[in-house]
């Protein structure tokens, strides 16, 4: 077992998101997951049903407590709903630059529920986009981010380098929201690297959870002293095989399979 991964992240009762995800897939992976949990839903396949927040102090305490005695190789964030959460974990963050950090900007679950304050946008791009070392967004979270609309793939690699500007090292844009059967993400780097990962769409209605999936994945490979295209290959590869293997549990969105993903 190796890489020690702090995540900061709401719950999922369901256990197809959110810190159960993530917790699996770090397992699987053969890192050690350690978490902060930052709000709890009451969720499933259909739907977030209701959101009990955790205080930001406690959230920090959570954190502080996990990096005083386990020590910490790569931190990942995905659900941060208000203003104070995002100020208290960047304020914790602030002081370990040399860490990587994965930055999953959660807004909307897959059933459509606000999982972000309008009011805490602002305060994610000012307060936290500047210490990540890669930001993972999807199509309808990169829109949000630039306050403009990306109309195809032609406009992911500006949209991506935009994104840039906001501070982070990196910037992993997933295509899954575009049509077609041929998926398209972009690695973009601050150094002016640009990559592109092409995969064929797997139909499908299971597909819950992957983009907490894929940002704790790309955070283990990061925690294992991986570079960061290594990390990504390595974690898109291991959410494809976890969507192929979906168990087709619930009526809605339904989970992954995180334990067909394997070692690979």
């Amino acid at each position: 077992m190796r890489g020690r991964i702090l995540i900061m992240a709401g719950s999922d009762s369901g256990g197809g998101a959110g810190i159960q995800a993530d917790i699996k897939t770090v397992t699987v992976l053969g890192g050690f997951a350690m978490t902060a949990i930052t709000a709890l839903t009451a969720q499933n396949t259909l739907g977030v049903q209701a959101v009990m927040p955790v205080s930001p102090a406690f959230i920090v305490t959570q954190m502080r407590c996990v990096m005083d005695d386990l020590g910490v190789d790569a931190f990942k964030s995905g659900m941060l709903d208000r203003p104070e959460v995002i100020e208290a974990i960047a304020d914790v963050l602030l002081t370990t630059a040399d860490i990587p950090y994965v930055l999953d900007p959660v807004m909307v679950a897959k059933g459509g529920a606000a999982l972000l304050q309008d009011s805490a946008l602002a305060t994610l791009k000012a307060r936290l986009l500047p210490l990540a070392t890669v930001l993972t967004p999807n199509i309808p979270e990169a829109e949000a981010l630039l306050g403009h609309a990306i109309a195809g793939r032609a406009d992911m690699v500006p949209a991506a380098r935009a994104l840039l500007a906001f501070g982070p090292r990196a910037v992993l844009l997933k295509g899954g929201h575009m049509e077609g059967d041929e998926l398209l993400d972009v690695l973009v780097q601050a150094d002016g690297t640009v990559q592109e990962f092409v995969s064929q769409r797997i139909h499908t209605r299971h597909t819950h959870g992957t983009g907490c999936t894929l940002a704790s994945a790309i955070a283990t490979g990061l925690g294992q002293g991986m570079s960061l295209p290594d990390a990504v290959i390595r974690a898109r590869a291991y959410v494809l095989r976890a969507i192929a293997a979906a168990p087709g549990y619930g009526a809605g969105a339904g989970p992954l399979n995180h334990g067909a993903g394997g070692m690979g």
